[in-house]
């Protein structure tokens, strides 16, 4: 048989045979065992001979990366961790405002909150949680822009949110971003939405009316949609403000005159004083229709009350020139924007309150430059200006009370509040000065320390008429704390300045901080007093925050 036949096929049935054909065929002679030819696993992460592979407890697919964790399986999850002391049980007064119980839940970790009690009916397929999102940060930041501070506004945020079903929220608030998350379950991805506060306006009518709205959001009797809520957050947006600009310009005016009857001033100080006041005010209303920053409207505006005391000491004319500079300062000083800060710094917002101080200083500085702008030339073309007049202030109960309430009522009315409330912050400030007056006047007490107990009182009292109103506390406090505010000592410590005695000036100015500060942290702690003391409308025993013990 030549070769050529012997590579020729033998049959058909050869031709078609892969273990003949094949170049992996085993050669012929070599005994296989039954079973051991080509493995069909030929992947390298195949489980070894000899080791079991554990069986996956349910029938998951496995290799995707969008499969649920085995952890999380309801019938296999390991057992969870209890601790040897038990999870605390926390027992919320549902009588209490919503303030308070939302508080309380922000201030306890999220493994420990209570399970929620949606109060809103939930609608088909359950609440649109991108526009109930949006809802919440659309409330907030009016809140935020209307001087509330950042614990009442994740408080309130926190409840809207609860109201329509949605427990896994975590909102964030800091001095111009406002975010808030969402996040269904453990295993599900989270929606997250933020928004920025670019303009903020004192309107403390708007500010109630967005309280009413998430009290009645809270309401478990109360059915409020989100189309209804939508619309009322809308009609808030548009309504006006209840005072036209004429009586803005007025009230700073009377203002800046109730000052400076404080501070000694007789009737020609006041119209002087008030002149001055309204006319910074129409100055600084000028500016602000240019688009110039706030800092040079204060700057500007501290000027005509410092421009007319100067011009008095000129003229030799017998009246306290101080006492005008001092009544202009009054309206001007940012005492709104201090209790807030400080509030926040408080409570553990420390980013807010930083931002917060920060645009106090500036204003500060602004006012500071208008005001030794002109006393600097003043004293320089022969002005007399005594800085030792600070102590020889007159003790006029009756006067300097009815000063008081003047100021606090001019104060309400540029804060755009509501007018039943103008009277109930009136009393307050007649009873904050009271109370300065007689330990600091008759009792000999440092002014500090009067200070701070006349703001605890007026924190404590605005805390319960906001209690009884279901309101929020700032249009009860804000405007009563204007007698306490600072403005004499700042006025001096300018002066001293002014006139090359560095260190006295620095030392009144000093002064003037402790006073500020003492006013914010009195109205904060009459606040928390009343909440934790108080059994009407509080929360219980609410949860103190943790300790850091400085770590």
């Amino acid at each position: 048989m030549t070769e050529a036949e012997d590579r020729k096929p033998r049959s058909d049935e050869a031709r078609y045979d892969p273990e003949i054909t094949s170049e992996f065929a085993i050669p012929e002679g070599i005994e296989v065992p039954e079973g051991a030819g080509e493995p069909e696993t030929t992947s390298e992460f195949a489980v070894p001979k000899g080791l079991v592979a554990p069986q996956p407890p349910s029938a998951e697919p496995d290799g995707s990366a969008f499969s649920l964790p085995r952890t999380y399986s309801a019938k296999d999850a390991p057992p969870a961790f209890t601790p040897a002391t038990g999870i605390p049980a926390v027992n919320l007064v549902k009588d209490a405002p919503w303030q308070d119980r939302m508080r309380t839940m922000l201030r306890m970790p999220v493994t420990e909150r209570p399970a929620p009690e949606p109060v809103q009916k939930a609608e088909e397929g359950g609440p649109a949680v991108p526009r109930v999102l949006d809802l919440t940060l659309r409330i907030g930041e009016l809140l935020l822009a209307g001087g509330e501070g950042a614990e009442d506004v994740e408080a309130a945020m926190f409840a809207v949110c609860r109201s329509y079903g949605l427990d896994r929220c975590e909102p964030t608030v800091t001095f111009t971003l406002l975010s808030i998350s969402h996040q269904p379950s453990l295993v599900e991805d989270p929606v997250t939405a933020s928004r920025t506060v670019r303009r903020r306006g004192t309107d403390y009518t708007r500010l109630a009316a967005v309280f009413r709205l998430v009290d009645d959001l809270t309401d478990p009797e109360t059915h409020v949609s989100l189309e209804e809520a939508y619309r009322r957050l809308a009609e808030i947006r548009r309504n006006r403000h209840p005072y036209p600009g004429w009586a803005l310009t007025l009230a700073s005016g009377l203002l800046a005159g109730a000052a400076s009857v404080l501070v000694g001033g007789d009737l020609i100080v006041f119209v002087a004083a008030a002149v001055g006041a309204m006319l910074g005010d129409r100055l600084a209303w000028l500016c602000a229709g240019r688009g110039l920053p706030e800092f040079y409207q204060f700057t500007i505006a501290a000027m005509p009350p410092a421009a007319i005391g100067v011009a008095f000491a000129l003229a030799h004319v017998d009246v306290a020139a101080s006492a005008v500079v001092t009544g202009g300062l009054f309206a001007l000083l940012p005492g709104r924007a201090l209790v807030a800060g400080v509030q926040d710094g408080l409570t553990g917002f420390y980013i807010t309150a930083a931002a917060r101080l920060l645009e106090v200083m500036y204003f500060f500085v602004g006012i500071v430059i208008g005001v030794l702008t002109v006393l600097y030339f003043g004293v320089k073309v022969g002005g007399e200006l005594n800085p030792d007049a600070a102590m020889n202030i007159s003790e006029r109960p009756l006067i300097q009370i009815a000063a008081s309430m003047l100021l606090s009522l001019t104060f309400a009315v540029l804060l755009q509040q509501e007018r039943s409330t103008v009277l109930a912050v009136t009393l307050n400030g007649g009873v904050a000065w009271s109370v300065y007056g007689a330990m600091h006047y008759v009792g000999g007490i440092s002014p500090v320390a009067s200070t701070a107990v006349a703001a605890g009182l007026v924190g404590l009292f605005g805390q319960l008429l906001s209690r009884y109103r279901f309101a929020s506390a700032l249009p009860y406090t804000t405007a009563a704390i204007g007698p306490l505010l600072p403005g004499s000592a700042t006025y001096f410590g300018l002066l001293s300045m002014a006139q090359n005695e560095v260190d006295k000036g620095l030392v009144s100015l000093a002064k003037a901080a402790s006073l500020a500060m003492a006013i914010a942290i009195g109205v904060n702690l009459g606040s928390e007093i009343s909440r934790l003391t108080l059994r009407v409308g509080s929360a219980g025993k609410r949860r103190a925050a943790k300790r850091t013990r400085g770590f």
